[in-house]
């Protein structure tokens, strides 16, 4: 479903070309982020700006594809993804303008496009979300391999469609081999015949209910959930993978300016906005439960600090644009 902020999308035209980002202009974002967070992001920005920000919200994939088949006809001036592979398939296909050299020092080199064209806002990171009846903490597996074992036969959740998914696909892939991510992923799916969702938020909420036991998630999704239940209705953990291991991975959220934008000013503005020490609070204050990566800016919540985390020493380079992985969630027949 698309949903619209701000004044109606057909509003906003071609716009100006250029120019410096003034209060009254009008841009138009698409989101591929969670709504709640980009909501206050963009509240904030506006106020601050005097800019208005029309914001079409989807998955990012969809949004992804909908920009290269738009391409400079695209009335999409920033473009915020949940993950780098949706941001790297756009850079790939040379869509995207190079973001401004002061921007992209808010934020750790690794965390950005390689290329310049895209910065990174927020990051989470992949593990084990478990039901506290039906898993004791010594048989949460520490490797994501481990859940293509028999024993989790009937009782492993899997959301195979989420675009989060794709970059411990292609993790696993980096380490076992194309065959053997394959054969990873139909032993999953088998192990998760009766319980296949079609997102992550589904995915939680059925191993905290006991409908499944066991489930690969990004940490975030647990702790949106135990925020929104409370800790009495709460009856699963997340706990992470042995340091290392292909399944632990940091996923990026980022941002991008269109190269076809015609409010280049305005669009780089926002995304600067997002990096900045003030967009940055809003991430780390909220309950979105992801980690700020610009500005110096540290989570608010209780989540172990980014710095101690021990995942695959894999960058967005390494995931790519995400089409590996896809390619073996087809083979697998999981899509």
């Amino acid at each position: 479903m698309i949903l619209l902020a701000g004044s109606a999308l057909a509003a906003c035209g071609g716009g100006s070309s250029g120019g410096s980002g003034r209060a009254g202009e009008t841009i138009t974002l698409y989101n591929g982020q969670h709504p709640q967070t980009t909501a206050s992001l963009v509240a904030a920005f506006e106020r601050q700006s005097g800019i208005t920000v029309l914001v079409r919200n989807g998955d990012e994939d969809v949004l992804a594809n909908q920009i290269a088949q738009e391409g400079s006809s695209s009335p999409a001036d920033v473009f915020y993804a949940e993950n780098s592979p949706a941001l790297q398939s756009l850079q790939e296909k040379n869509l995207l303008a190079p973001i401004s050299a002061s921007t992209l020092s808010a934020v750790p080199a690794s965390d950005n496009s390689p290329n310049g064209d895209w910065v990174g806002v927020s990051a989470r990171v992949s593990g084990i979300v478990y039901n506290t009846k039906l898993v004791s903490p010594d048989e949460v597996p520490t490797s994501a391999i481990a859940l293509a074992e028999p024993q989790w036969a009937g009782k492993l959740a899997l959301a195979p469609g989420e675009t989060d998914f794709e970059p411990v696909v292609t993790s696993m892939e980096k380490t076992y081999g194309h065959d053997g991510a394959l054969h990873w992923l139909e032993a999953l799916k088998s192990n998760a015949s009766s319980h296949t969702y079609p997102d992550n938020e589904t995915l939680v909420a059925a191993v905290n209910s006991g409908q499944a036991a066991i489930g690969i998630i990004d940490h975030y999704y647990w702790y949106r959930l135990d925020y929104e239940l409370g800790a009495s209705r709460m009856h699963s953990r997340f706990a992470y993978f042995a340091a290392g291991d292909p399944g632990y991975v940091v996923d990026v959220s980022g941002a991008a300016v269109l190269r076809s934008s015609h409010n280049q000013a305005a669009a780089q503005r926002l995304v600067a906005f997002l990096v900045s020490k003030a967009g940055q609070e809003i991430i780390a204050n909220s309950q979105s439960y992801e980690y700020p990566l610009g500005s110096g800016v540290i989570t608010a919540q209780p989540l172990p600090p980014f710095g101690q985390l021990h995942p695959a020493a894999l960058n967005v380079s390494d995931l790519g644009d995400g089409s590996a992985a896809l390619s073996l969630l087809q083979g697998a027949q999981l899509l």
